[in-house]
């Protein structure tokens, strides 16, 4: 399809789709079958139309450091591995997709994560629970720990 003309602006169409870099997948598999990693963030490149992986959080991080890496004003995906203990005692882990988009980002970004989410979610094979956020509370430990029990 050709691109879409915006106020003169040459823009490509929305529903082109975002590939996904192999080091994302990568990455996503160490966290997932080695557990080398707590938690990946994840950037979509718009120039590159491709989301690679912009932070990764070792095995000794906490969520907190998690939240932290989170930016305030920008959209990002994220998986989190999830560690507890049931109520039998046994220890489990949980990986959780995260959608962050929070209200102070830009609309564009917006746009260009909601577009892609689905496309990029479905080649992270081993998802356990999604989450969308636009602010910090939406995505609280407690709220992990609900979704995970």
């Amino acid at each position: 399809m050709a691109a879409m003309s915006f106020r003169g602006l040459s823009r490509p169409n929305a529903s082109c789709a975002m590939g996904v870099s192999d080091e994302s997948k990568n990455t996503f598999m160490e966290l997932q079958r080695k557990k080398v990693h707590r938690y990946v963030i994840f950037k979509v490149e718009e120039k590159k139309r491709e989301v690679v992986v912009e932070k990764i959080g070792g095995p000794a991080e906490s969520y907190d450091d998690f939240v932290a890496a989170l930016p305030d004003n920008d959209c990002r995906y994220a998986v989190y591995d999830f560690d507890f203990v049931t109520s039998e005692n046994c220890q489990k882990s949980k990986i959780f997709f995260i959608a962050w988009s929070p209200s102070t980002s830009r609309i564009r970004a917006k746009m260009l994560y909601a577009t892609s989410k689905d496309r990029f979610r479905r080649e992270l094979d081993g998802i356990h629970y999604e989450i969308q956020a636009t602010d910090p509370t939406e995505m609280d430990l407690e709220v992990l720990r609900d979704r995970a029990h």
